[in-house]
């Protein structure tokens, strides 16, 4: 059976086959299979001297010192360390979030409100940024925490990090920014970006998946409490046996991602515009999101006259999502794109299209040819 063209990389991206094959050699007894947290023998050594160099790589691509890298098992986690070990046992700690967040950061911050801790929910522009403004007027005597994320994973908007992070650095108030959509699709550099914990994620950058990380500024140190205990691994901010294998694929992808960065960028970039360009014959399309502060590898589009399931439904040869895969269970509009003012009708309107390493000029050609001619045909029998 002939596969349908991917264009969902936001919701997973395929293993860079480099990264499979490295991965290979820490799963058999001929390979690096000890744990490395055995220090009495060289199978132990070994895999502890995979996982420390695969940290090397994952901070390579965010221009942090290796150690301010703590293994988790994906972003999701990484979210929930961060958040809920900036707050720890304090009882009259606020937050700042926004309402279009990952459901990883919105959940936890739901969860922490019915802990009693005090949450602001800022409501993002139309195009799906928030403002310096907003985050400076949010902020209390008893603000601990602002968490953010970099880039959102339906629109594809990015946050001005920089400048947020700068003054909340001034105010001795954390940063927390989830970059998983972010890590490979634009410059990361820790150094000059005022974040004081950043969450990674290892199946959107091309590594396998159930592997995370998040980095946790040392310089001062950030102190959070940990969230799983036993074993005190991963400096006690997370315990639990490291998944070698896991591990070293994330950091090959992260390295490969980190060679090839300008050149991926600007691919994915000619790519959106034949994309787009093969849609121009068709009228009442709306971009949703910043068409300027954006990476170039998400973009987000409602069809006047057309739901999103019709859509879906005729688009039997593409892969492509109505929303984030962590929502796709429900039936409920985005709230993404409600929290960007969208009614329930234009969100039922929108779908996300999401372009990779591997996507190519035929499969834009394709899939803009045959979504013209599927809004055309359903539109026709309205």
């Amino acid at each position: 059976m002939k596969k349908p063209v991917y264009m969902d990389y936001a919701a997973t991206t395929p293993v860079d086959p480099a990264v499979a094959d490295e991965m290979m050699k820490y799963l058999t007894l001929d390979g690096v299979f000890g744990n490395p947290a055995s220090r009495t023998h060289a199978y132990g050594w070994q895999a502890e001297a995979a996982v420390e160099a695969a940290r090397k790589q994952v901070a390579g691509l965010i221009h942090a010192d290796p150690r301010e890298i703590v293994w988790t098992s994906g972003a999701t986690e990484s979210d929930n360390l961060a958040i809920k070990g900036a707050v720890g046992d304090r009882q009259d700690a606020h937050i700042v979030t926004s309402k279009i967040e990952h459901k990883a950061v919105v959940d936890t911050c739901k969860w922490l409100e019915r802990q009693g801790t005090e949450v602001t929910w800022l409501d993002p522009a139309a195009d799906g940024t928030i403002s310096f403004d907003q985050v400076l007027d949010s902020l209390r005597d008893n603000t601990v925490l602002v968490s953010l994320m970099l880039v959102n994973n339906e629109l594809g908007a990015i946050t001005d990090v920089v400048a947020i992070g700068a003054e909340l650095r001034k105010r001795g108030v954390l940063f927390h920014v989830d970059a998983a959509q972010a890590a490979g699709k634009m410059v990361i550099d820790v150094t000059s970006m005022p974040v004081d914990l950043l969450a990674l994620s290892g199946h959107k950058v091309y590594g396998p998946k159930g592997v995370g990380a998040l980095y946790v500024r040392r310089s001062p140190d950030v102190r959070i409490d940990a969230q799983i205990h036993g074993g005190g691994h991963e400096r006690g901010m997370r315990s639990g046996t490291l998944p070698t294998h896991q591990i070293v694929g994330m950091g090959k992808a992260f390295s490969i991602a980190q060679s090839g960065l300008e050149e991926e960028v600007v691919k994915l970039e000619a790519l959106r515009e034949s994309f787009l360009v093969g849609l121009e014959s068709l009228e009442g399309v709306s971009l949703n999101g910043s068409e300027s502060r954006r990476v170039p590898g998400i973009v987000n589009l409602s069809f006047d006259g057309v739901d999103a399931e019709s859509l879906m439904l005729g688009l039997r040869d593409l892969a492509v999502s109505s929303g984030s895969a962590c929502a796709s269970a429900t039936v409920e509009p985005s709230y993404v794109l409600r929290g960007i003012g969208l009614s329930d009708e234009q969100a039922h309107r929108a779908l996300r299209f999401s372009i990779g390493r591997y996507t190519t000029e035929e499969e834009v050609a394709f899939a803009s040819s045959q979504i013209v001619d599927v809004v055309t045909r359903l539109r026709a029998v309205r």
